[in-house]
């Protein structure tokens, strides 16, 4: 059926008449069909990405480094990082070009749950967790309380896990900051209900269907208050 719109010169995109096989930009092009525009759904893509060090998660950089969507085939323009992790940080992002989805995943008002695993310098002492755990004073505020607790105890292989319910600008290394010790590898292993599992560094993957599901019935069916964009970098 557009097949033969097109062939009758029936369609127009952006004012010249159309062709067989041309591509358009759903958010850029204007598609008339016999003089009406023609609004064309796009299709909603959600991406599991296992962001590697050294990488921006933004769409485009200033300073020319080289962002998260350089890992994704395609290079889909359209697919903004839900949630931010700073250069030196790695693990879990999710990417769509959904943007109620994104916009309810980052909105403060649901606290969704960031769960990190995180190399120390140092052992951090029991009232010094309880700190951690309590919510602690940073140059911004008070924070939330947060779940942390010792992974494992390896030479200079100290790790913990901690999980954090909102996310301020480079908060958790922050946070060990403040208690005295300095994070040498963050990963983000968890948001919300997701799991970075057995993604290798650099690799992504489509979101599950169950995963989807999930993410729609906890988060973004919920009514959300004006559009206000809230990013951090972990």
């Amino acid at each position: 059926m557009a097949e033969a719109l097109i062939v009758e010169g029936r369609v127009s995109i952006n004012g010249i008449k159309a062709v067989i096989g041309q591509k358009v930009d759903p958010e850029l092009d204007v598609v008339l069909v016999d003089g009406t525009r023609i609004h064309i759904a796009r299709k909603s893509v959600y991406i599991v990405l296992h962001k590697p060090p050294g990488y921006v998660s933004t769409r485009r950089d200033d300073q020319n480094r080289p962002t998260v969507l350089d890992l994704i085939e395609g290079n889909d323009r359209y697919l903004y990082p839900v949630g931010r992790l700073d250069l030196n940080s790695e693990g879990l992002m999710l990417l769509t070009n959904d943007g109620e989805m994104a916009h309810a995943l980052t909105h403060p008002r649901f606290e969704i749950p960031k769960t990190y695993h995180v190399q120390v310098d140092q052992v951090v002492p029991q009232d010094q967790l309880g700190r951690l755990r309590r919510g602690i004073r940073l140059e911004d505020g008070q924070t939330r309380p947060a779940d942390v607790r010792l992974l494992k105890k390896r030479g200079r292989g100290l790790w913990y896990e901690i999980r954090i319910r909102e996310g301020r600008n480079r908060q958790v290394r922050r946070m060990f900051r403040a208690v005295g010790a300095r994070v040498i590898r963050l990963i983000r292993v968890a948001l919300g209900p997701l799991r970075l599992a057995g993604l290798p560094s650099g690799a992504y993957r489509s979101l599950l269907p169950e995963e989807l599901a999930l993410l729609k019935e906890t988060y973004a069916h919920h009514p959300v208050p004006a559009r206000e964009r809230h990013s951090s970098t972990l």
